[in-house]
């Protein structure tokens, strides 16, 4: 049995979500004057296929180091993961950095800390791969953004989710945390005070 065309192929409810977040930065962008956007928003809510919502996306260009089509980016196109040693000194990735889909962060001594809140992030589900080590590690994440630890070992130090169970916004990435919290642990949180006030100073990209 030959395999469906693409075109054919059911569309999901992330899918769906995914085309009317980029209509709708679309219309931010003044490509899309609010009639076109109210139309194509009601067509990729309601679209079963591929071939539906395609489309809908074909005249927009994709936004810089995002896939241009839907679905995460193509394998071949990952790269290496990121490999974050907090050793003696410690390490982090903080501001304005590229998110690859995988990142493994060894606490050390030093200990390691992972800021997305400005980070240009194209992989709907990234990941964390976490050893605490005797440092221990700190994930900053924007709000909207959900996270699921089910992956990851507590070890001694445990792995604390402090984000809470607000919604998440349509088209934010689920971070996927696994590995083993080691002796220090690693703890996932929202911005803190300062770091919200930097935030409003300097804001992440769109």
């Amino acid at each position: 049995m030959e395999p469906r065309p693409r075109a054919e192929m059911r569309a999901s409810h992330e899918d769906r979500e995914a085309v009317a977040e980029r209509l709708r930065e679309a219309a931010g962008e003044g490509r899309l004057d609010i009639d076109e956007l109210e139309e194509r928003l009601e067509r990729a809510l309601t679209a079963k296929t591929y071939g539906e919502l395609e489309p809908l996306l074909a005249d927009l260009p994709a936004l810089p180091g995002r896939h241009a089509g839907l679905g995460p980016a193509p394998a071949a196109q990952e790269g290496p993961p990121l490999v974050l040693k907090g050793g003696l000194h410690g390490d982090e990735r903080v501001g304005r950095w590229r998110v690859p889909r995988k990142v493994v962060a060894h606490g050390g001594l030093g200990g390691v800390k992972l800021d997305y809140t400005r980070a240009d992030c194209p992989w709907p589900e990234p990941e964390v791969e976490v050893h605490g080590d005797m440092a221990g590690i700190t994930i900053v994440v924007p709000l909207g953004w959900e996270v699921d630890t089910t992956g990851a070992d507590s070890g001694f130090g445990g792995v604390k989710n402090k984000t809470g169970a607000e919604e998440r916004r349509p088209g934010a990435p689920l971070l996927r945390v696994t590995g083993t919290g080691g002796v220090a642990g690693v703890t996932i949180r929202h911005p803190n005070l300062w770091e919200r006030r930097r935030l409003r100073d300097n804001p992440p990209p769109s």
